[in-house]
């Protein structure tokens, strides 16, 4: 009998493949997309690149700026040292000078008390000074009208200032210049704050036969001296008021050789001069 042949089987595992097929629309806008983020990505990574340089530049600034900070600090740290020690010699200063401060205002108010006592001393000065020229006004106006007149009579009389000027050709008083002193004594005894001063003059001739007189200062003192004596014994005034002195040749009021000239140059000149005790005492008190 005939072995009978299976028919070989073999197994076969068919794989069906199926293909996967994806939209071309689909395609294209996953495509876009996909440019769109990696465009996305670039432009992050470019914007990163910047920061990361802007961050590094910040913090290299933000350095420098902490390092002037630091810089800053310990100046004034210094000059608040400074401030403190100025302050503190101020404080000290002012506590030290507080009593120079007041020596000196006190200083100052004695000053000004000074300058106004001085002020009225000098007001008090220029007062009597006003008061002594009206009193030598008017003691020239007296003394004009009473010796004035005598130039009828042949006896000079000038008013200079505070100057009586006599002329004699003689060492004794005539009688006429007896009167003249005689008008001048009258006033000269209502001003008791008047000195008299008498002083002889010559002419420039040599003395000669005239005795124990050497020269022409012992002529002029006896002329002075003579004028002196009548207005003390005759007429009374007070001698601590009258003083006699003689200048010889030596102050010619005519500079001429002629005897005109030496006649008027023999002379008596009665010099009137108010008491300055008044004024000598005030300006001696405002001096101390």
């Amino acid at each position: 009998m005939k072995k009978l042949i299976s028919p070989l089987i073999i197994p076969t595992t068919i794989i069906l493949m199926a293909s996967c097929v994806v939209p071309k629309k689909k395609f294209l806008a996953m495509q876009h997309e996909r440019d769109s983020l990696q465009n996305g990505l670039n432009i992050a990574n470019i914007k990163i690149d910047s920061l990361t340089k802007a961050l590094a530049f910040h913090r290299d600034t933000i350095n420098d700026l902490r390092s002037q900070v630091a810089s800053l600090t310990s100046k004034l740290n210094s000059l608040q040292d400074q401030y403190n020690t100025l302050s503190d010699n101020y404080k000290q200063l002012r506590a030290n000078s507080t009593d120079e401060i007041k020596k000196l205002i006190k200083d100052l108010e004695t000053a000004q008390a000074n300058l106004a006592a001085r002020e009225k001393r000098l007001q008090e000065v220029e007062d009597a000074m006003a008061r002594r020229d009206a009193a030598v006004k008017a003691l020239r106006d007296k003394l004009q009208q009473a010796l004035l007149g005598f130039n009828k009579s042949g006896l000079a009389v000038n008013i200079k200032d505070d100057k009586l000027l006599f002329s004699s050709g003689s060492i004794e008083i005539d009688d006429r210049g007896k009167e003249a002193l005689t008008e001048l004594a009258k006033v000269l005894q209502t001003q008791n704050d008047i000195n008299i001063l008498v002083e002889g003059h010559t002419d420039n001739m040599k003395v000669s036969n005239l005795g124990q007189i050497k020269d022409n200062w012992d002529l002029s003192v006896l002329r002075s001296t003579a004028v002196v004596r009548f207005l003390t014994e005759t007429q009374k005034l007070d001698p601590l008021r009258v003083t006699a002195s003689g200048r010889g040749e030596i102050m010619p009021v005519e500079k001429l050789n002629t005897a005109d000239a030496r006649s008027r140059n023999r002379r008596i000149e009665i010099i009137l001069t108010p008491k300055l005790d008044v004024l000598y005492n005030l300006l001696n008190e405002d001096i101390k």
